[in-house]
């Protein structure tokens, strides 16, 4: 075993999704929160304190900590892989918001670089870790749709400008509905799927400008600098395909549609960007869905951070790995530069199959 006890963890962004991981991971009996970073430390302050947390301040508030084994850094996506090298330079293991990396080359900086220092790396999304999905794809390794084959999904909406209070990032580099969202939905077909082999696209920008809709800069114009809508298809290593939508340009919001076609039948899937739901599978033959439970303990954001500590001290591998995360980002760039080239593009990167959570994986119990 490595270590004994509940594993201490440390975090360095302390901006909104901190609050969530926040809220689960002071709830997990295996993981201990010690410290809160931020460039801005009034806003760590402000989240110690609201979360009984004992130490604050700086980045080096977190990265100094003696106690600190995990390392999650929740910064802006242009510092993932700055704040990560940081922490691995420290002798911490690292779990980090998605995107992985802006780009292959500083991706894959991080991963040799914490292969050399025998650190782990862990990303979001950690979704595919929760009961819904989990439970489909047992369903599907199963065969209850027969053999998987073809996948389609949508993620549309008008975009988060009129509600999110600060939205330009999601509009640039490193952002945009493809590197947003994208990850939820090619990280669910992954596990599905395996590894992508080649993608196709096409991407366009209705607006240069959105003018932010609520909040202190409510009425405040800003640049659109990627794609707000990209179409893909996808090419598996074993053969399989897929259909993608990610798009900020509908008026009409469909979120969380992922239907995986086999054999035999059709499955509708949770939506990927939650840690539960229902399944459906229409098969061959029917004229109506038939709608199957998730079997699981209830997950939430974190659980990633969770399954990574455990794998930690059982010395076993864990299941969202930073070599997943940069599949994720090795194809989303793929995408992005068949937009460009108007071609075919293949995906170098492969992944190593990981095998499904056990039905009686619960975050809610003291193992450690």
């Amino acid at each position: 075993m490595s270590g004994t006890g509940p594993v201490g963890v440390g975090l360095i962004g302390a901006g909104t999704i901190s609050r969530e991981y926040l809220k689960n991971l002071t709830s997990f009996p295996d993981i201990v929160v010690h410290a809160i970073g931020d460039v801005f430390e009034p806003v760590a302050k402000e989240r110690a304190e609201e979360f009984g947390i004992e130490t604050w301040g700086g980045v080096e508030a977190t990265l100094g900590h003696p106690d600190v084994e995990i390392v999650i850094n929740l910064t802006i996506p242009a510092a993932h892989v700055e704040i990560a090298l940081a922490a691995v330079a420290a002798g911490k293991h690292v779990w980090t918001e998605k995107p992985f990396s802006l780009d292959r080359q500083s991706g894959l900086t991080l991963l040799e670089a914490a292969k050399t220092a025998g650190k782990r790396l862990g990303s979001a999304p950690d979704t595919f870790l929760g009961a819904g999905l989990q439970t489909a794809r047992r369903m599907i390794e199963r065969g209850d749709i027969g053999v998987p084959l073809t996948a389609l999904t949508l993620m549309q909406s008008p975009g988060p400008e009129s509600w999110h209070p600060n939205p330009a990032f999601l509009f640039q580099e490193g952002a945009g509905p493809l590197f947003d969202m994208g990850p939820y939905y090619l990280t669910t077909l992954m596990q599905a799927f395996g590894s992508v082999n080649r993608v196709a696209a096409l991407g366009s920008t209705s607006r240069a400008t959105r003018v932010i809709g609520s909040g202190p800069k409510a009425g405040e114009e800003f640049e659109v600098t990627v794609p707000s809508h990209v179409s893909a298809i996808a090419e598996f290593e074993g053969g399989q395909s897929s259909q993608s939508i990610f798009s900020f340009e509908s008026p009409l919001g469909r979120h969380g549609f992922v239907e995986i076609t086999g054999t035999e039948g059709t499955m509708a899937l949770p939506d990927p960007n939650t840690f539960g739901g229902e399944i459906k599978i229409r098969r061959a033959g029917e004229d109506d869905w038939t709608s199957f439970p998730s079997v699981g303990a209830a997950s939430s954001r974190g659980s990633g951070v969770l399954e990574l500590a455990r794998a930690i001290r059982e010395e076993r591998p864990h299941r969202a790995t930073g070599e997943l995360a940069y599949h994720v980002l090795d194809t989303m760039v793929s995408i992005s530069e068949s937009i460009e080239q108007r071609s075919f593009v293949n995906v170098e990167s492969s992944i190593q199959p990981v095998s499904a959570l056990p039905e009686d994986w619960d975050p809610t119990a003291a193992t450690l």
